[in-house]
């Protein structure tokens, strides 16, 4: 048992329940804030789960996605505007259910909320297929192009995933201006993806081939 493993995903694990509850209650300044209760419940639930899944049977991608942090200027710029927009999403959405700007119908924040679960389900399967896998933009030592699975109908499944995610979080919370915020991550997940490309064309082998074979970036049959 690798206990500074454990220790380490605790913590973040912990500090991401504080840090995404102040962001929501607070802003709403209503602790019995429903909506805010369900978005909570179906991103950490299934996040404890799959740590645990990941502790057991991939403490290697575990340990890579807890410690890793961009160091080129193209991502740190990626990961910065990414920040400021979640932050800015999710104090909306609260003043939007303190104030009652807008008033999402049921049937809205049902459909997120499944959009969501459906959209964690496809980070996991592409957890499951590509062991190389990281939150940063690099070639690791022996990797290799995997072309399989969800990765044989776009390259970035990953990012489909979280596109799916972040745009249905909204929906859960039950907020038309932090949807509208939460579009911004459409270009930035767009210049982080053309950016990646370019880091594995070059220094991964294969990957002009594979570009060759699977011509989706994100969405099948639209980029």
């Amino acid at each position: 048992m690798d206990k500074k493993l454990l220790k380490d995903a605790i913590i973040k694990y912990v500090c991401g329940v504080i840090l995404i509850g102040v962001l929501i209650f607070l802003p709403a300044w209503d602790i019995k804030w429903k909506n805010g209760w369900l978005l909570m419940a179906v991103l950490f639930v299934p996040m404890f789960f799959a740590g645990i899944v990941m502790y057991k049977k991939a403490p290697d991608l575990l340990r890579s996605r807890l410690k890793a942090r961009e160091t080129k200027r193209e991502q740190k710029d990626v990961i910065n505007y990414s920040g400021i927009m979640f932050l800015a999403a999710f104090i909306l959405a609260g003043l939007d259910h303190r104030f009652g700007w807008t008033h999402a119908p049921v049937g809205a924040v049902w459909t997120g909320t499944i959009i969501f679960l459906v959209a964690y389900c496809l980070f996991g399967e592409v957890l499951r297929e590509n062991r190389y896998l990281s939150r940063t933009i690099e070639v690791q030592e022996d990797q290799e192009v995997v072309s399989t699975g969800l990765y044989g109908v776009v390259r970035h499944p990953m990012y489909t995933a979280t596109v799916l995610l972040f745009l249905s979080m909204p929906l859960v919370l039950g907020s038309l201006p932090s949807l509208i915020v939460m579009l911004a991550y459409i270009p930035i997940i767009v210049k982080r993806i053309k950016n990646e490309e370019q880091v594995l064309e070059e220094e991964l082998k294969g990957y002009s081939e594979y570009k060759e074979k699977v011509k989706y970036r994100l969405i099948p049959y639209v980029w």
